[in-house]
């Protein structure tokens, strides 16, 4: 994999552009979560071993190279695999649109099957698309489509390499996929409602052929540890970090912060950081939903309403409070901040995923004249394209239920495991 990777940013640094010859990108999803980033990687690959690399094939990172740090999961994975972040390719290095009106641009798409609206011109270099979530891309005859509802994207690259060029797996690449297929799959656990049999499946043939690999246990516990690691991060970071955004007649952000909502709002100069955050992005308002777990592992969810404009964000705060669609079960909590209005949510399995339609119905009611006559003033820079084929966090139902039995055997596991 190091060479392939080497070999990739040798074809960027040739100045690869309208006048060089043409790219095979495969691009994942905006969220660029570790399935997203395995999957990129991994697919490439498979490309590249199997089609000679001509055109070359260059997996690309759907961010810019200063958001990885965001994505504390992916430093951990990318370290625990032996890979530098330094050898990943990412969106701000490499001009899609001058390849693409050039001619010499081919796209796969792997975990989302169709590009957002700020990439709809790319449309036309889609050749190919894998992916695990709906399926909202029309029929093309000079599309290959493969989408299945399974629980992670990496499982149907590993059903790809496996039946089409298993000796290109190894040990670190193996270790890629399995680590994917665990974390979005939540430990393998039935309970958690994410893992189907073709997961398992896959899993297991890994298992087989890399008897060394870590144990499903002990990989997943460090990947979710990684995941909700914030520690070092500033409020813009803590924001973007995991953040979805839906516009219409405000422009609304959505983010989840890996914290208890008494720590966030205890930070110095919040509001201040906020409405630099607000004004810098375009936001008009934030609903921002904290995650954090009791010792029994049971999920904690908070929301914190912000906007300077007191009339958005008393309306915002009342729809979700009466909510026809689902009943969040919100309490006030006492707020320092006169911009913010903050609760504690009661329905602990409403996650981000269930919140976003309830903001989406308050944009249609909002109808375009009721909301920004009080907004501070109208956004400067358009929104963080949301990608709505992004599935919401892995722990959005809490930890699976793990018996005594289950913890003995993974305890033997990990004896017996080489590490």
């Amino acid at each position: 994999m190091e060479e392939f990777l080497r070999a990739c940013r040798r074809t960027l640094q040739e100045n690869v552009g309208p006048a060089g010859p043409g790219v095979h990108v495969v691009l994942g999803n905006e969220a660029c979560d570790v399935d997203s980033m395995v999957s990129a990687l991994a697919f490439a690959y498979f490309l590249f071993r199997t089609a000679g690399g001509d055109p070359p094939v260059l997996p690309l990172l759907n961010i810019r190279q200063s958001e990885l740090v965001l994505r504390s999961d992916n430093l951990f994975l990318l370290r625990r695999t032996g890979l530098s972040p330094d050898l990943l390719l990412f969106r701000d290095q490499l001009d899609l649109r001058a390849l693409h009106t050039a001619g010499r641009l081919r796209l796969t798409l792997v975990d989302h099957n169709v590009l957002p609206s700020s990439d709809a011109d790319l449309e036309g270099a889609v050749v190919e698309v894998l992916d695990h979530h709906q399926l909202e891309r029309k029929a093309s005859p000079s599309c290959p489509v493969t989408v299945e509802m399974v629980g992670s994207c990496a499982t149907l690259v590993t059903e790809r390499i496996i039946q089409k060029a298993p000796q290109i797996l190894d040990q670190q690449l193996a270790q890629l996929l399995y680590a994917a297929m665990v974390l979005d799959c939540v430990n393998m656990a039935p309970a958690a409602g994410k893992v189907t049999p073709k997961d398992s499946q896959y899993a297991a043939a890994l298992e087989t052929r890399f008897p060394a690999l870590p144990p499903r246990g002990a990989l997943f516990q460090e990947l979710q540890e990684a995941k909700f690691d914030v520690s070092g991060l500033n409020v813009e970071q803590m924001l973007l970090k995991d953040m979805k955004a839906v516009s219409g007649s405000l422009n609304i952000a959505v983010p989840v912060l890996y914290i208890t909502l008494e720590e966030f709002l205890q930070r110095p100069d919040l509001e201040a950081e906020l409405s630099a955050f607000c004004h810098k992005f375009g936001y008009d308002l934030l609903i921002m939903m904290t995650i954090s777990f009791t010792e029994s592992k049971e999920p904690i969810r908070e929301l914190g309403v912000f906007s300077h404009s007191t009339t958005c964000r008393e309306q915002v705060s009342k729809f979700l409070e009466q909510a026809r669609t689902l009943d969040l079960n919100l309490h006030p909590v006492s707020s320092s901040h006169p911009h913010i209005s903050a609760y504690h949510q009661g329905n602990k399995l409403a996650s981000r995923k269930k919140l976003l339609p309830i903001v989406k119905d308050f944009l249609r009611e909002c109808d375009g004249d009721c909301c920004l006559g009080d907004a501070e003033e109208e956004s400067l820079v358009p929104p963080t394209p949301m990608n709505s084929l992004v599935e919401g966090c892995p722990l959005d139902e809490g930890l699976p239920k793990i018996t005594a039995e289950d913890l003995q055997d993974k305890f033997r596991q990990m004896d017996s495991a080489d590490l």
